[in-house]
């Protein structure tokens, strides 16, 4: 979604609040979890639906 609304991790970062750290570690899939105030505030900056983040895998 950062490609596709030609945003750098940087700058969704800076707009969430949250450290580039911080967003890296939500990018790469080693949380254990999310916040959904996070979520939230993730899509509404990039303009999407959480679906569109996140994926199943078992």
């Amino acid at each position: 979604m950062l490609a596709k609304r030609k945003m750098l991790s940087k700058d969704l970062a800076d707009k969430l609040g949250i450290t580039t750290v911080n967003l890296s570690i939500l990018k790469t899939g080693k949380s254990k979890g999310v916040r959904f105030d996070t979520l939230e505030a993730i899509c509404k900056v990039l303009e999407c639906q959480p679906g569109d983040l996140l994926e199943y895998r078992d």
